[in-house]
């Protein structure tokens, strides 16, 4: 029997700074699919069918003011700003530790300056939407979603690569 993995430590790099102290929280992406209810005649009841990824977006917390982040605000790129999230994964039955990096590419779409209160904690919440998205575990790629391009691989497998060939990409 094993122990669940739980986060030791972690690291949020913004285009390739890292953010070492400022970075109080991080609300990883939740993968969520499209899907809808489809039941056609004969059926004895409703299957979901997939649609595909919905959006993605991870959300932060930073413990004060951050010019880096504010300077990135309105960037026209869809994919103009890279997050990297490092994070330190141990079992307490194992002494090692598991690399688990998520790398997002996007912009973005809220910054919350929250409330302005003299000699009180002050924090800055930024949302950020993606149109790149990779999951890695000890170096391997577990989950990689580029959206402009159509891929979307899972275990190193593209879902897509026949979707595209059939469109002609």
């Amino acid at each position: 029997m094993g122990m669940p993995r739980k986060l030791k430590g972690f690291m949020l790099f913004h285009n390739g700074s890292n953010f070492m102290g400022q970075v109080k929280e991080v609300t990883l992406p939740k993968l969520s699919r499209k899907m809808e209810d489809y039941q056609g005649g004969g059926m004895g009841g409703p299957i979901q069918i997939d649609f595909g990824q919905e959006a993605i977006q991870i959300e932060w917390t930073c413990g004060g003011f951050m010019s880096e982040v504010i300077e990135q605000y309105g960037v026209t790129k869809h994919d103009g700003v890279l997050l990297r999230f490092a994070g330190g994964y141990q079992r307490e039955d194992q002494g090692s530790y598991d690399a688990i990096e998520i790398v997002i590419k996007g912009r973005h779409k809220e910054i919350d300056f929250g409330t302005a209160k003299p000699k009180e904690d002050t924090d800055l919440k930024i949302t950020t939407v993606a149109s790149y998205y990779k999951l890695s575990m000890n170096g391997v790629d577990l989950i990689e979603m580029d959206f402009i391009n159509m891929v979307e691989k899972n275990n190193g497998t593209d879902l897509l690569a026949k979707l595209r060939t059939a469109i002609g990409l």
